[in-house]
Order: C-alpha cells, then sequence, then structure tokens
C-alpha cells in the first residue's frame, strides 16, 4: 500500500512538473512561431481574395467602356490580356515559401494595375461613358477594391515582418532553430515597377 502511495506521488509530481514547464515554455515564446506562421498564411489570403475581387470585376468593366468606346481596342485588349496573365497563376500559401513565385505574381499584379489605370483615363475622352450609371457603380466597386487590396497588402507585409523578426531575434532565433527550422525567413511585397504600389486612378 506504501508502496502504491509512493508511486502515485512520484507520478503526481512528474505531471505537475510536466505543466510547470509546459507553462513555463508557453511563458518563453515557444508558440510564436506558428502562430505568427499562420498569421502570415491568413494575411496572404486576404491579399489573394482582393486580388480575385478585382479580377472579377474588370469583365464586366471592359464590356461596359467596350459599349462606348469600342476604338480603344489596344487598352481594351491590354486589361484583358493582364487579367488573363495574373489570374492563370495558381497561388496558395505555398507561395510565401518561393519568392521567385511570389515576384513573379506581384509583377502580374503590377501590369494589371497598370492596365487599368490606362482604361479608366479613357472615360475623359467619352462624356456618355463617364455619366452612365453602370461605369459609375463598377468604377466605385473598383475604386473599393483597391482600398481593400492596399489594405489587405499592408497587413499582409506587417504580418511577415512580424515573423521574420520573431525568427531573427532572441527568444524566437532559439526555438527557431531548436523546433521549427523548417519555416524560412519570408519574402514581401516590393515595388517592381515606377508606381507599382499606386492603385488604378478612379476620378469621378
Amino acid at each position: 500500500m506504501q508502496a502504491a502511495t509512493s508511486s502515485f506521488a512520484r507520478r503526481s509530481h512528474a505531471l505537475l512538473i510536466l505543466l510547470f514547464a509546459s507553462l513555463l515554455l508557453s511563458g518563453c515564446g515557444i508558440n510564436n512561431i506558428p502562430r505568427l506562421d499562420e498569421e502570415a498564411k491568413a494575411a496572404w489570403a486576404q491579399v489573394e481574395n482582393q486580388y480575385q475581387r478585382r479580377a472579377d470585376l474588370i469583365p464586366n468593366l471592359v464590356s461596359t467602356v467596350k459599349g462606348f468606346a469600342a476604338q480603344e481596342q489596344e487598352t481594351l485588349t491590354a486589361v484583358v490580356e493582364a487579367r488573363a496573365k495574373a489570374t492563370s497563376m495558381q497561388v496558395d500559401a505555398s507561395i510565401l515559401d518561393n519568392p521567385e513565385k511570389l515576384q513573379q505574381f506581384e509583377a502580374a499584379q503590377a501590369k494589371l494595375s497598370g492596365a487599368l489605370s490606362r482604361l479608366m483615363m479613357v472615360q475623359e475622352r467619352y462624356p456618355e461613358l463617364k455619366s452612365n450609371q453602370n461605369f459609375l457603380a463598377l468604377q466605385s466597386q473598383l475604386e473599393g477594391t483597391e482600398n481593400r487590396i492596399s489594405v489587405a497588402r499592408r497587413d499582409f507585409i506587417l504580418a511577415v515582418g512580424r515573423y521574420n523578426t520573431e525568427i531573427r531575434t532572441f527568444p524566437g532565433k532559439i526555438w527557431h532553430s531548436m523546433m521549427y527550422s523548417e519555416l524560412k525567413e519570408r519574402e514581401t511585397f516590393k515595388a517592381t515597377a515606377p508606381k507599382a504600389e499606386e492603385a488604378p486612378q478612379v476620378n469621378f
């Protein structure tokens, strides 16, 4: 009976030590790296969502402009081709571990932004287009989407910055080398062309 009691006491003692160690480790930031990794992935998903929202607006926008300015074929074609290029890239969270693919995605989106800017300037030459209710509604939606893209990109940049800082500084650097070495430092958005960070001009 005494041996059983002693064994139970040892197990209880071991469990208490394990519980204390777990609390101590969690307080030391052992879980920060996977948490920040998930935050970066979630922020990236929002970037994708907003770019997809913009892509979904473009066919109706092009169709509306074409109805009033069919002669602007070069501009319309540039938008259609840039959209096709941007949406043809299959991207998911794995792109965060592939800097080259991330840069290609960013370059395709920047090219689409430039083509959209030229398309929106077409309205100045066509008063009927400029006052068309469908065009105005699409213009408003595009402006809202561009704002959401800017916010999503900013949030992604901040999330990646927090993640990179964690794995490069103490104590995160220690936990990274011991437990999360498969998680690499991440790239973020950079300007790929002059004014690449600027949203298309949407003038009312």
